[in-house]
């Protein structure tokens, strides 16, 4: 009809259609942010969940899951009662040693390898401290953001309540491939559950670490370190090398003595992170050739920034997850 061919038409309209998802899912990118870091929360929770409702044999599991959430709020609370004065105070201590008139002194005698680098950053010392007042008036303004502290473990909250008749609904949508549909799903969650899993036990290894070592080196504010340290292992290739350039640079600030030292122990745990510890506890599914890691984190910021960086590596994953589905399911087919 009208010399239109209907699969060319059906390929076109499929190509707008998601072209057209695509632009929507963009200019809603923060509010899904929100939501997917909810998801990740959930996954977190989600085997003390399953190990408490096992043991409380209910009709609904609100009652299991006010439980985790009121452990999960204790343990918070006792870490930080065991280690957030600790990081307070050297956090105090170091905001006065920055603004110490010798400290300019200091860092203009900082030698690294035999040379004085310490002089190119005195240059500029002058500057750095004048948008001192700039850059907390930014973390004032983006305060309003800690709304989320509240809102994303509520979102959590619903999502492992009522996440098994949310699933149900969406396989829905899937009638004539609902079988297929539901394998892919099911092996999401069980990457998803293995990839939060690993990367919460990296996290909390990179903070019992730090801890240790850089106290028994007698680094400057090494509880403060570790504590920066921890949070900042979430953030695939980026957050560990940020993590390295503040302790090096604070360790040489401060004046201490053996920064290669530190530079040496860096390396060293980064190697065992990432070639020994992570491997083991990241499933095959969930590793990615690192060429395919730096493409995803350099994307990921382009596309969204901080965020984007941060959830690249799981959405490389589910990506090669969906892909291998459908390449299996092609196979069968023919």
């Amino acid at each position: 009809m009208l010399g239109i061919d209907a699969r060319a038409a059906r390929a076109t309209w499929t190509s707008a259609i998601v072209l057209l998802s695509m632009w929507v899912v963009y200019l809603v990118r923060q509010t899904l942010f929100v939501f997917v870091v909810a998801l990740m929360f959930a996954y977190l929770l989600y085997p003390l969940l399953e190990t408490i409702e096992r043991r409380i044999s209910r009709k609904t599991r609100t009652p299991a899951l006010v439980l985790t959430f009121l452990i999960v709020i204790g343990v918070i609370t006792l870490l930080i009662a065991f280690i957030g004065s600790s990081v307070g105070g050297q956090a105090a201590e170091l905001a006065v040693q920055v603004r110490n008139p010798n400290f300019a002194k200091q860092v203009r005698e900082w030698r690294i390898l035999g040379l004085p680098v310490g002089a190119q950053i005195v240059g500029h010392y002058d500057y750095i401290l004048g948008k001192v007042p700039q850059i907390s008036l930014r973390v004032l303004s983006a305060s309003s953001n800690l709304i989320y502290l509240v809102i994303i473990p509520i979102l959590s909250f619903f999502i492992l309540k009522d996440g098994l008749a949310i699933l149900n609904q969406l396989l829905d949508l899937f009638a004539s491939g609902r079988q297929a549909a539901q394998e892919t799903l099911e092996d999401a969650h069980t990457l998803l559950l293995q990839y939060m899993r690993a990367l919460l036990f990296l996290c909390l290894s990179t903070l019992v670490v730090f801890s240790i070592v850089l106290s028994v080196l007698r680094v400057p504010y090494a509880t403060l370190l570790a504590a920066i340290a921890f949070p900042l292992e979430f953030v695939p290739l980026v957050g560990p090398m940020i993590a390295a350039a503040i302790i090096v640079g604070v360790s040489a600030f401060s004046g201490y003595s053996h920064v290669l030292v530190v530079l040496g122990f860096l390396g060293l745990f980064r190697i065992f992170q990432d070639y020994v510890l992570s491997p083991h506890l990241m499933s095959k599914g969930v590793e990615l050739h690192p060429l395919l890691v730096i493409f995803g984190v350099f994307a990921g910021e382009e596309i969204g920034g901080v965020a984007g960086v941060f959830l690249s590596v799981p959405v490389l994953a589910l990506m090669r997850l969906v892909w291998h589905h459908l390449r299996k399911r092609r196979v069968s087919a023919a």
